[in-house]
Formats: C-alpha cells, sequence, structure tokens
C-alpha cells in the first residue's frame, strides 16, 4: 500500500498549507470570541464552543506534529503554541505520537504510548476497585466521562517517573509547556468574560471529544496492519478530527495533509479495507450504537503472552 499514488502531496507539502493555517486562524478566532463576548450571553453556549475549538486545536497540533502546515518543525510548532487544553505539552504529544506511529509496536502495552490495553500480568495484580474503573473506561461512555482524567494520571505518571529518572527531553516538554500554559490563563484570568470554573469545563469536553475518536482507533490483532481503524463518518467529527478518523489512511500515509486524506480513502478505498480486514465503521453514531454501555475490547491485551504480541 505504500506505493499507492498519492493527492498532489509533494507540491502540498512545498508551500504552506492554506486550509490548515486558514483552520488555525478560525480555530483561535472561536476560542477567542467565545471566551471575550460569547459568555457574555450565554456561558453554556461559550462552553460547547470552547469545547469544540479546544478539540480542534488538539487536531491541529497533530498536524503540526507531522510537519503541517510548514516544513519548518519550530514554526508549526509555535502555530500551535497556546495550551487550549491545558495539560498536554506540545513536545510530549509529538514524541509519544511519534513513537506510537512504530506500527509494529501498536496495542503493545509497554512500547505504543496511546494504547488502553494492559499486560495481563499487571493486570491480574490490581485490586478489584481499579479493574472495575478501567472495565468502564473499556466502554464508550466511561471513556468519555472518566477517560480523560484516567488518561492525564497515567500520563504525568509515567512522565514524572521519567523525569526523576533523569530524562531531560520529558522534562524539557514541560518546561516549554509552562508559557504555553501562562499565556492562557493570562488571558482567562485578564482579559475573558467566562468564568475561569466555566473555561475549565470546556477544557475536560475538549479531552472527552478527543477520546471518542482514540477509543476504538486500535485492535488487538496479529496483523499490524488489521489493528487500525476507519471510521467512514463525513460530518462535523470528521471536520473536528481532521479525517483521522481514516485512520489506517493516516497509518499508512502520515505525511498527508488532513485535507487530501478523504481522497486518498475513497480513490483506494477497497484496497485500505483489505489491508485493515474490514475493521470499519460508518459513523460515530453506530459505535455510539454498539458500545456505549458495552466495552469493545478487554483491559488485559488478548494477545499478549510473555512479554512478547504473538
Amino acid at each position: 500500500m505504500t506505493d499507492l499514488p498519492l493527492p498532489r502531496s509533494a507540491e502540498l507539502r512545498r508551500l504552506a498549507e492554506w486550509p490548515t493555517v486558514a483552520l488555525l486562524v478560525l480555530t483561535y478566532g472561536l476560542w477567542a470570541s467565545a471566551t471575550l463576548w460569547i459568555a457574555e450571553g450565554s456561558v453554556a453556549l461559550a462552553i460547547v464552543l470552547c469545547a469544540l475549538a479546544g478539540a480542534q486545536h488538539s487536531s491541529l497540533s497533530h498536524e503540526a506534529l507531522h510537519g503541517h502546515p510548514t516544513s519548518n518543525k519550530t514554526l508549526n510548532a509555535a502555530l500551535v503554541f497556546p495550551a487550549l487544553t491545558l495539560l498536554v505539552p506540545y513536545l510530549r504529544f509529538r514524541d509519544t505520537h511519534l513513537a506510537h506511529h512504530q506500527d509494529e509496536n501498536l496495542t503493545d502495552p509497554y512500547d505504543d504510548p496511546e494504547t488502553n490495553y494492559l499486560d495481563p500480568v499487571v493486570w491480574a495484580g490490581l485490586p478489584a476497585w481499579r479493574k472495575a474503573l478501567y472495565r468502564l473506561n473499556n466502554t464508550l461512555a466511561g471513556r468519555l466521562i472518566i477517560g480523560p482524567i484516567l488518561g492525564q494520571i497515567s500520563f504525568m505518571q509515567t512522565d514524572w517517573r521519567l523525569i526523576r529518572a533523569g530524562d531531560r527531553r520529558v522534562l524539557l516538554g514541560w518546561l516549554l509547556h509552562l508559557p504555553a500554559i501562562a499565556v492562557v490563563v493570562w488571558w482567562m484570568t485578564a482579559l475573558a468574560t467566562m468564568p475561569l470554573w466555566a473555561w475549565l469545563i470546556s477544557v475536560y469536553l475538549s479531552l472527552s471529544l478527543l477520546k471518542l475518536r482514540t477509543f476504538l482507533e486500535h485492535q488487538a490483532h496479529d496483523r499490524t496492519l488489521a489493528r487500525t481503524a476507519i471510521v467512514e463518518d463525513r460530518g462535523l467529527f470528521a471536520l473536528l478530527f481532521l479525517h483521522n478518523n481514516l485512520h489506517v489512511v493516516h497509518h499508512m500515509h502520515p505525511g498527508v495533509p488532513w485535507y487530501a486524506l478523504p481522497k486518498l480513502y475513497q480513490t483506494h478505498r477497497a484496497q485500505f479495507l483489505e489491508s485493515n480486514q474490514g475493521y470499519s465503521y460508518s459513523t460515530y453514531a453506530e459505535i455510539a450504537r454498539k458500545y456505549l454501555f458495552r466495552a469493545k475490547d478487554p483491559v488485559p491485551h488478548p494477545l499478549y503472552r510473555d512479554g512478547q504480541d504473538s
């Protein structure tokens, strides 16, 4: 599949990609409008709009770490500098996500930083209350409600252990994140009319929306390509996630900008679905119907044996 023709990707990547730049401007404009003016008329509406802007900003940060909208890594990072979702340092997001793109390690409880599977041995040793939390987190409702806090705790615990072990790269990621937080907190306390509590709710909702996308992106499978899903949704969520719902396409062609993914998928749909063995869903509504209160996967990795993905 890697030899599939890409839709003008070489030409697109020579220039600053205007659809991404335009969406960045619109996203910051929506967030600023919600915090400055819309909150004066409706705090509830401001929360919703800030949540959407925060999720969109995270999707744009994902584009930035993959080399968009320019070929300059520093400029791309600067374009998504403000920490609209507060507690996810860009450098840590970049490093862990690029490690996640080592596809041969997808779903590995140790080598995939974005997996929700646990080593069965670790799972067996957990207390009952933690097992209950993890089981709840493996339903869509649980992932949306408690997923953000569980994910953040796990992420920060891991980084704290790495910092204590002397990992300077991880420490740098968090130190660079401090001014990204400071500029947003300054805006919210010095300029915004939106109450701080309302903004914090919007941040949590942003992270919850992102959990919808990641809920079933990957599954345990003995074939690498069959571990990655396709969700053919073309509605609001497709834009909010910048077509990352076409996830196997992104994993196979991570350098293709978001707005080129649908054409690439539609042109080679049968081949992509054959490659991932039909691991696909039509819409996020279908996913909600199937898994809102039912786990799609077990928490312990079903194929993990003796320290190996078998």
